[in-house]
């Protein structure tokens, strides 16, 4: 990649393996200088030591995301290392994936506190140096999960929502600020798209899509949310799927109905929804809608 954030730092969550490995990696190749944040020692020191070894800079991290005060070890780290801090990829995360009316409160709050919590405590962390300095970015990971649909997946779905949420809430607060915030619905083979179950026919091409689709194809988009050139994109969602970037809908209305009297519940069905049923979205999950072959 070229220099495109040459001297610009880089902070990746969840940058041992997988999306966040290929991040680290692109933003170093693009001139950045990265934390590479893992829970794991020894993955995020590989992935370290890869960027020394093609001659970038990198530290590793291993504080968590989802506590507050770990949280903002992280964003630390860069600044004590590197004098800054200017762009922040979350991308760390989990699945705990269980049918809604199965899954535990365990289970639904191992997936938030990583996804959603950490998002927020790993963003704000960043945000007063941001503000001090008058710029910023930040590139959340969303998911398809969240914004299409997909089953067994209620907490990470839920999560993946809210981070698509506190982006646009980020961008409407801290744009006074000249910080920016988008979101990427990335789609990759990785470990933890490996407990994807492949038992019918159809789990089995899907996962075969999936496997097609490197990890290391979201950096570019990632580079170039971070850099200076993407000065003027935020609130946005993207998502890559291997050689192809989409920009994802944002809820807007669709349809409109009035009545001057008001409604009643009777008007309402004989009138309200019958109007509007031509408009309804379909009961549809990711695989349904994004059902191409990568390209």
């Amino acid at each position: 990649m070229s220099g495109l954030i040459q001297g610009k730092v880089a902070v990746v969550t969840g940058a041992g393996g997988g999306i966040g490995r290929g991040t680290a990696l692109g933003l170093a190749a693009a001139g950045g200088r990265v934390v590479v944040n893992d829970i794991s020692e020894a993955h995020a020191q590989a992935v370290v030591n890869e960027i020394r070894a093609a001659g970038g800079q990198a530290i590793a991290s291993t504080d968590s995301v989802s506590g507050h005060d770990s949280a903002r070890k992280i964003i630390q780290a860069a600044v004590d290392t590197f004098g800054q801090i200017d762009i922040v990829v979350n991308n760390a995360g989990n699945l705990r994936d269980r049918l809604f009316h199965k899954m535990s409160e365990e289970e639904w709050s191992q997936v938030l506190d990583v996804h959603l919590n950490g998002t927020f405590f790993v963003s704000s962390a960043a945000a007063a140096f941001f503000r001090q300095q008058s710029s910023g970015a930040f590139i959340h990971m969303t998911s398809t999960s969240g914004l299409i649909g997909n089953f067994g997946q209620a907490n990470y779905a839920a999560a993946k929502m809210g981070i698509v949420g506190l982006s646009k809430s980020i961008a409407l607060d801290m744009a006074r600020f000249n910080v920016r915030s988008n979101c990427i619905a990335p789609f990759a083979w990785t470990s933890m798209t490996s407990s994807i179950p492949a038992n019918t026919p159809e789990e089995k091409e899907r996962v075969q899509k999936l496997q097609k689709m490197e990890a290391d194809k979201i950096a570019p988009l990632v580079v170039y949310l971070g850099s200076d050139a993407a000065r003027e994109v935020t609130a946005q969602i993207f998502s890559v799927r291997a050689n192809e970037i989409m920009l994802f809908s944002q809820p807007r209305p669709v349809r409109s109905v009035h009545m001057s009297d008001g409604w009643t519940p009777e008007t309402v069905a004989s009138i309200a929804i019958p109007a509007m049923r031509n408009s309804f979205y379909k009961l549809e999950r990711s695989p349904e809608v994004v059902s191409w072959d990568p390209i």
